[in-house]
């Protein structure tokens, strides 16, 4: 089966681990193209890549400023990958409720020291 191009969803684009940090380092502040890589560390060329992917999904806006090019996110084009997260925090935070109850069960349970005002049994008072 071929790989879906990068450009042709917003699912795709952000498969990209530089694309998520680059996205996440532009939320809620508008940045220009040559702070993005000195932050994140790329070139500027791999910077302005990324960027154009993101544009092409609508992740991102770009307005000019004189010769330099300022990017920000686009917020509800990222509505739909914030949706379909939401489903699955629900199952880990019910997975995490799970641990944690099982977690101060055990305790309760096996070491009844944990619990006492004492936070060092072994030492005498």
């Amino acid at each position: 089966m071929a790989r879906a191009s990068t450009t042709s969803d917003a699912f795709n684009a952000v498969a990209e681990p530089r694309r998520r940090e680059i996205l996440t380092y532009l939320a809620g502040v508008e940045r220009p193209v040559a702070e993005i890589g000195l932050a994140l560390g790329l070139e500027q060329p791999s910077v302005s890549k990324h960027l154009r992917v993101l544009r092409d999904v609508g992740l991102v806006q770009m307005r000019c400023q004189g010769r330099q090019k300022l990017y920000r996110t686009n917020a509800e084009a990222i509505r739909p990958l914030h949706n379909w997260v939401a489903t699955f925090e629900r199952f880990w935070q019910l997975q995490l409720n799970r641990v944690k109850e099982r977690a101060e069960a055990m305790v309760r349970q096996d070491l009844p020291e944990l619990n006492s005002p004492n936070p060092n049994p072994k030492e005498k008072r």
